[in-house]
């Protein structure tokens, strides 16, 4: 894999010029990991040499201090190139963005540069077999065991659980829903591999299983009791954003896709892009790309004023970029027709990862909730 020599990259490159010049490195790579089933080690070293892994984290933590605009330009750059590498940074921003909201002083000071630099990878345990949607009903057990923390259970599609070796696991103590650190090397930890599942094939993902593992008191992220409505909702908000952002870099990619085709492929003696039915599904996906474009910067807005007060705005974002990414990969496959179809193309590939990508930290079905559910209450309070 060509990457650029970012590891030597003047200091007053940005975190989405940095990402730029990576995209660009690795287009022509990503559909060979998306088919071997693996983002390379390589690839990783380049995300973390390249500053980008939580690079919105403050500079007193190892980040870059990026705006949420930054972050989410820098999002749509790699998402528009391969979906494992934007999960790489959702995963590692989800899981510091919990321990900067709710972390201890101790917990900030050890992790935090440790997921920015790439030295610790993250992984977000919380799906389990029984609740996916509905963490709350998780059933991973977090047992007081004296000076220690048991933890017991099962969780699944976790992203870059392959290779994790900081696990952030949403469970229950007798107190509710709890969050805890969990060392990937700590004995009892399971991992199975997924292969050849519909999306993200290269984000190394498993399920992993706890037996008995013990971690820790001090591992306890925020007070117990506090886990769901606390820790996983900053990682599940934070997570929203990226995948937002890295939608909109999808649905522009594959627009540029099919507005490219539709000018070269000659067809019957004129080009594509001359049939006006392939210009309306070239405008439908312009539109909605754009549309997608514009939610996930008035959430990225909002949330450079107030991250916690942005909420709705994200939600809104994640909606309609994911419904963007899987329309416009769609239009896409359908202009380039069995070019779409190839085996590491582009096209083809997001049309898969996009329907993942609706499903991932909340259905369009909860997004619906949330938002009419804000609408009602306002109307309620006039």
């Amino acid at each position: 894999m060509a990457v650029p020599d970012v590891s030597v990259a003047v200091p007053d490159v940005s975190v989405v010029d940095a990402a730029a010049d990576l995209a660009a490195a690795v287009r022509e790579d990503a559909g060979r990991w998306d088919e071997r089933g693996a983002l390379p080690d390589e690839a990783v070293r380049a995300v973390a040499a390249a500053g980008l892994l939580a690079p919105d984290l403050p500079a007193r933590h190892g980040g870059a201090g990026a705006t949420p605009v930054q972050l989410g330009e820098a999002v749509a750059h790699l998402g528009g190139a391969c979906g494992a590498l934007r999960a790489l940074l959702t995963v590692q921003g989800m899981t510091a963005a919990a321990l900067l909201r709710w972390g201890s002083a101790a917990q900030r000071e050890r992790w935090l540069p440790a997921l920015a630099s790439g030295e610790r990878l993250a992984g977000f345990a919380a799906t389990e077999r029984e609740a996916g949607s509905a963490l709350a009903e998780v059933g991973t057990r977090i047992e007081d065991d004296g000076e220690q923390l048991v933890v017991t259970g099962a969780k699944r599609w976790v992203t870059f659980g392959q290779s994790a070796d900081l696990l952030l696991v949403l469970g229950r103590t007798a107190a509710g829903p709890t969050a805890v650190l969990v060392e990937g090397d700590r004995p009892g930890i399971g991992r199975e591999p997924v292969a050849g599942q519909l999306g993200l094939r290269a984000a190394r993902i498993a399920h992993l299983t706890f037996d008995r593992v013990r971690v820790p008191r001090e591992n306890l992220v925020a007070p117990a009791g506090a886990g769901l409505t606390h820790t996983a909702a900053v990682a599940l908000d934070h997570g929203r954003f990226t995948v937002a952002w890295g939608c909109v870099g999808m649905a522009e990619a594959c627009l540029a896709d099919a507005v490219e085709h539709a000018v070269r492929r000659v067809q019957g003696g004129v080009p594509l892009a001359e049939h006006q039915l392939v210009r309306s599904l070239l405008a439908r996906s312009a539109v909605d790309a754009a549309a997608a474009r514009a939610l996930a910067e008035r959430a990225a807005q909002a949330r450079a004023g107030s991250p916690l007060g942005a909420v709705t705005e994200t939600v809104a974002a994640k909606y309609a970029a994911a419904g963007a990414a899987k329309a416009v990969a769609d239009r896409a496959v359908q202009v380039l027709g069995s070019a779409g179809c190839e085996p590491g193309g582009r096209p083809g590939r997001f049309y898969r990862d996009a329907k993942v990508m609706e499903i991932i930290e909340g259905s369009p079905q909860l997004a619906e909730l949330h938002l009419a559910d804000r609408l009602l209450r306002r109307a309620v309070r006039r």
